[in-house]
């Protein structure tokens, strides 16, 4: 099991994080596609995951409402995959969330993602409903979780 180390970065480390999705994702986006995403967010949280100093994944959220944030895109490196790290970003992503008064936190999987699908149970997401999603003709899994149980 890897111990990453996860840090939340800011604008200036958007070229690293762009440098890892392109690892991960296809097919592949500009730093300008995420600056336009960022456009009008609020609270947008960048982490990233290092292991040895190397940077091994990655998540992108902000805030889908007053008191839903949202999950928008997480990723491990092939190689560093099933290692926990996964569950160390979602895990840092939650709780910074929770603290900053979040009541929820949503994320959506594309149907076809197991591992994700399997992760964001067993981190106690629920499933609430499914989206189409028209750019890639596939359904989306909608998935949320409550971050006030507990506090």
């Amino acid at each position: 099991m890897a111990d990453a180390t996860i840090d939340v970065v800011g604008v200036d480390d958007l070229p690293q994080i762009v440098d890892l999705y392109n690892q991960i994702f296809r097919p592949s986006k500009t730093e300008e596609s995420f600056r336009r995403r960022y456009l009008g967010r609020y609270n947008v949280l960048q982490l990233v995951a290092r292991v040895k100093d190397r940077p091994v994944g990655f998540f992108l959220g902000f805030e889908l409402k007053p008191d839903t944030f949202f999950a928008w895109f997480y990723g491990v490196l092939a190689d560093f995959r099933r290692s926990g790290i996964g569950s160390q970003l979602m895990e840092a992503a939650q709780s910074w969330a929770a603290q900053h008064e979040y009541e929820t936190i949503r994320l959506e999987c594309h149907n076809q993602h197991r591992p994700m699908l399997h992760l964001a149970i067993d981190l106690g997401y629920d499933i609430v409903g499914m989206r189409w999603d028209a750019d890639r003709g596939e359904n989306l899994v909608v998935f949320e979780k409550n971050l006030t149980i507990g506090r």
